[in-house]
């Protein structure tokens, strides 16, 4: 059964109503139409209702959905049809057909070509070229034979006009390789005469209202419709169908078929010629026949590749052989206008025989060999006309439903067929259907010597003027007594038949009146033989191509050709034939109005159709005692949740017995029948009762599922989780390990390289190590300076710890710190740099260090210095473990001035060469000097004394605060000023003069 769609939509399958009846037939059908579900199920059956509008149901996600799934998983569709005869197809190797019927307007046209639209999109998965160029022609092909095959009608704006059946042919992956398409009873007469509100067909308006300037001068046409006579009287129409674009479409699909542009344009000719035929005005002069519109004939003669001459005389005359004697019968006016409208009608319908044989040459299956690509499998899909009763119903509607009365009676053989052959293989009792056998109507129509048809090919063989009154009374006399024909000579009372002209048939779908007039000249198909020949004297091949039987000589004998409703019997006897060998699936169109309105359902209308469909019969023969079977194993599948003892799977020795045990848990055993294969449920509410308590179950099964599944989920991220954690706990103790075998192998013997492996690049450490390399690299460095400091004698380490401090302070903040040298530190006590004074210097500073009790000296040196009354004046500075003295040297190295080394706060220095120093104290006193070297002259000693003074700071676990900046910040007695360094050449030596903020230390330039 078809997926259970919420209950405001109706039944999804017709043979789950509770009662078959046609009022409650209709209802569901009215409320699914008012739902905007135009799809119902009778079994296997679809119920198609013309929507009037588009509905965004047969997109590529719909496709998907439909797949490869039974009918009953998913709610009712044309997809689901298409994807059970694709299935039928492939998984048996067995041909299939989808017969689509229903009358005009239904929707038949569409729903076949949504049929070759899904069934091109689910095969060719490997995207074979070959396979996309026969699925592309395949739907190319749609396109142009509704150009030249449909038209409006007052029921529908693109109404088919010849009926179709097309094979597609697959190979044994599925894949389409080909196809071929049969034709059957084109309406020819629509080309000169259409009823009122209708149309000729599309390719007239196509080629008049889309064709170039261009293109319609070369074929001496113009846009106006009015002006051609055969379609003039469509020209005001109102029409959905939008023809200038149609044409080019036409075009594209008919360049995509293969059509060369030489053929192309030889259509185009044959439409134009057509038009100008219409056109033409017969009279009479003199008793001789005359075209009074004579110019016309040269235009035609050029379209037809002819001569104006010839076709001239075959609108005017007919040859005639009368034993030897060949001679030329003049023609009445009467005659010419008959013989021309033949000669119109024939050329298109050869037209049309001709374009549906050029797509089958392109498309028909290319070098199959069976032996060596398997058996090549058919899925025929059949769109022709439907049930016609018209106000005035001809030849045409008389072989139209005709045609319907054989598809009904194969519809009802072939699924009565289907039910008794299932119920036989699944050993249930078969109960005898009582339904409407219309074989007795087909047999009135296509009996031999009996039938109508039989009688009409009578009266068109008798010698003489048979007309169709006679017909008509030869009708009366064989047929008079059949229960399903009448006549007003029959039936004198019924004033609804005219006298000599009307008779009835009782069809399966109702009564319909038909009009014999015209029915002998239609079924005789009389064309001259002189048309015949001139077309196939052309000089165009393509028109020669489309009449061989033109090379005759007049004087041959041939056989007398079939009628027109000889030869669509034996087509339709055919067509019957290869589809009762095929498969069937079926789609029953109905159209809800007939004013094409997406809202309006009428009851009356739709009631009609479904009884001349025998819907109502298809659903008794469905429900004949069983309104519902499946297979044991699905059926399972579907139930197996509502008790505990199949769910999750049973234990029982078969499905069979597991199915049973689940009907008698619910109650319904004395509704069921158990077949070999398959369940049987009589009624329609044991299978509700099932879906309800299927609904209540899987509400808890969605939730166990979803309990299971989470905890799935929640086990596999645990796991994942965890496995990384080891994956990423091993690789890290890899590359732990890694790099430290890595630094190993690289520092192996390094207290024996040459500085102690001062040029080895460490390896780049993992992240997680990277603090850890820090320390490692950390406690090497002081290894390596204590390797190298153990080499250095005891008493240089009190200058390499000062020149440490320096660098610490200094390095890249002035370019000379003076470490390439030995720092002396008391150089007034050095001769070299004091030799005149150094004898007065040292007792002073013996003297000093009894008094003041230092321990040692760290620095002295001349200076000079500016105080705060911008005195610029030579000192000397003498700096111990405890004090700092500013002396003056010209008196005999006289302390001028002490500081404690507590009360000093910092040092400032310059970032450039000049010996600048600012000595800053507690008390805002600061000391501001320029260091002066006597040997050599220009030697820099700024970095001794910071280096020096931040060693003995550090020793006494103090932090000397060092700031290098040009110019220097200072203050003198709590006055805030400024010390800036200036180069110039011209000075001699350094020298401190005064300036607006302070002080400016003039430096030589050289």
């Amino acid at each position: 059964m078809a997926e259970q769609e919420s209950r405001e939509f109706g039944k999804a399958d017709f043979v789950l109503l509770d009662s078959v009846s046609m009022p409650e037939f209709m209802a569901n059908l009215r409320l699914r139409f008012e739902k905007g579900r135009i799809y119902t199920y009778i079994g296997e059956v679809v119920v198609s209702v013309n929507p009037y509008k588009n509905l965004n149901i047969y997109g590529r996600d719909q496709i998907e959905q439909y797949k490869g799934r039974e009918l009953y998983e998913r709610p009712p569709h044309l997809f689901a049809i298409a994807d059970a005869a694709y299935k039928a197809m492939k998984r048996r190797s067995k041909d299939t057909c989808i017969v689509i019927s229903g009358e005009s307007g239904a929707g038949k046209t569409e729903a076949s070509k949504y049929i070759m639209q899904y069934i091109a999109a689910i095969t060719n998965p490997s995207q074979r070229a070959e396979v996309e160029r026969v699925k592309n022609m395949l739907l190319k092909s749609n396109c142009i034979l509704e150009a030249f095959g449909n038209a409006k009608t007052n029921r529908n704006d693109n109404s088919s006009r010849f009926g179709k059946y097309m094979d597609i042919n697959f190979d044994f992956k599925g894949d389409p390789v080909g196809g071929h398409i049969n034709n059957y009873l084109l309406e020819k007469s629509r080309v000169i005469v259409q009823q009122p509100g209708e149309r000729s067909f599309h390719s007239f308006y196509q080629l008049l209202q889309g064709g170039s300037e261009q293109l319609l001068r070369s074929l001496h046409l113009h846009k106006d419709l009015s002006a051609y006579s055969y379609v003039g009287a469509g020209a005001q129409l109102k029409c959905s169908i939008n023809d200038a674009a149609d044409f080019k479409a036409v075009a594209d699909a008919m360049k995509v078929t293969g059509f060369e542009p030489d053929e192309v344009q030889t259509v185009y000719k044959i439409l134009a010629a057509i038009l100008h035929l219409g056109n033409l005005k017969f009279s009479v002069d003199s008793d001789v026949p005359v075209i009074e519109n004579s110019k016309l004939v040269s235009v035609i003669a050029d379209l037809l590749s002819t001569k104006a001459d010839m076709v001239e005389k075959a609108l005017l005359f007919r040859t005639v052989a009368t034993g030897r004697d060949i001679i030329d019968k003049q023609h009445t006016e009467q005659e010419a206008t008959y013989g021309r409208n033949a000669f119109a009608k024939a050329i298109y319908e050869r037209l049309f025989c001709w374009i549906v044989t050029h797509i089958n040459d392109v498309i028909a299956v290319k070098e199959h060999n069976s032996t060596v690509h398997g058996k090549n499998t058919v899925i025929g899909v059949l769109d022709i006309y439907g049930f016609e009763i018209f106000d005035n119903n001809s030849f045409e509607q008389f072989c139209i439903n005709y045609c319907n009365e054989k598809l009904q009676q194969l519809f009802i053989q072939l699924v009565l067929k289907q039910e008794q052959e299932e119920y036989q293989r699944e050993g249930i009792p078969w109960k005898q259907i009582d339904y409407f056998n219309n074989q007795i109507i087909v047999d009135l129509v296509e009996q031999q010597h009996k039938g109508i048809i039989a009688n009409l090919d009578d009266a068109c063989m008798n010698v003489g003027k048979v007309t169709d009154e006679m017909f008509l009374e030869a009708l009366n006399n064989k047929l008079g007594k059949h229960a399903h024909f009448s006549s007003r000579k029959l039936c004198a009372t019924d004033k609804n038949l005219e006298f000599d002209r009307d008779f009835r048939i009782k069809h399966y779908a109702g009564d319909v009146i038909y009009s014999v007039t015209g029915f002998i000249d239609k079924n005789k198909d009389t064309l001259f033989q002189d048309f015949k020949r001139l077309m196939y004297n052309s000089s165009n091949p393509v028109l020669k191509k489309m009449w061989p039987e033109g090379k005759l000589s007049i004087t041959e004998v041939t056989k007398r050709p079939l009628t027109a409703a000889t030869l669509f019997k034996n087509s339709m006897i055919a067509l019957v034939d290869n589809l009762g060998s095929k498969e069937p699936f079926y789609v029953r169109c109905i159209k809800p109005n007939d004013k094409k309105s997406p809202q309006l359902f009428d009851e009356e209308r739709c009631r009609h159709q479904v009884e001349y469909l025998g819907l109502l019969e298809n659903v008794r023969v469905r429900r004949a005692g069983f309104a519902y079977r499946q297979t044991y194993e699905k059926f399972l599948h579907r139930y197996k949740i509502i008790p505990e003892f199949t769910w999750p799977n049973h234990k029982l020795p078969s499905d069979k017995e597991a199915v049973k045990k689940l009907i008698e848990h619910c109650g319904f055993q004395h509704d069921v029948a158990y077949g070999k294969t398959k369940i049987f449920i009589r009624t329609p509410r044991t299978l509700f009762t099932l879906e309800e308590l299927h609904a209540k179950m899987l509400v808890w099964v969605v939730l166990f599922l979803q309990k299971v599944w989470r905890g799935t989920l929640a086990r596999l991220r645990y796991k994942r989780t965890r496995a990384a954690l080891k994956i990423i706990k091993c690789y890290r103790r890899y590359k732990v390990k890694s790099y430290i075998r890595e630094v190993a192998r690289r520092f192996h013997n390094v207290k024996s390289t040459k500085g102690y492996g001062r040029h080895i690049k460490w390896p780049s450490p993992p992240k997680v190590l990277w603090r850890f390399e820090e320390a490692l690299q950390s406690i090497y460095h002081r290894w390596r300076a204590h390797e190298l400091i153990k080499s250095v004698p005891p008493k240089d380490l009190p200058q390499i710890r000062a020149k440490v401090a320096a660098m610490e302070l200094l390095k890249g903040h002035r370019a000379d710190i003076g470490f390439h040298r030995a720092w002396l530190g008391d150089y007034m006590a050095s001769n070299p740099d004091n030799p005149q004074l150094a004898g007065v210097f040292i007792p002073v500073a013996n003297e000093l260090k009894r008094k003041d009790k230092f321990m040692n000296v760290l620095f002295s040196s001349h200076v000079r210095k500016v105080n705060r009354f911008n005195r610029v004046e030579d000192r000397a500075i003498f700096i111990t473990d405890r004090h700092l003295y500013k002396m003056d040297p010209t008196k005999h190295y006289k302390v001028m001035k002490t500081i404690p080394l507590y009360n000093l706060t910092g040092l400032s220095v310059s970032n450039g060469k000049d010996q600048l120093v600012v000595f800053h104290t507690k008390d805002s006193k600061d000391l501001v000097v320029c260091l002066l070297s006597m040997h050599p002259v220009d030697e820099s000693r700024i970095g001794e004394l910071v280096g020096v003074l931040a060693n003995h700071f550090k020793s006494e676990k103090r932090r000397l605060q060092v700031s290098v900046t040009n110019p220097v910040q200072c203050s003198l007695h709590g006055r805030k000023c400024t010390v800036s360094v200036e180069t110039r050449i011209n000075q001699s030596q350094p020298d401190f003069t005064k300036n607006r903020t302070g002080f400016i230390l003039c430096v030589p330039g050289n």
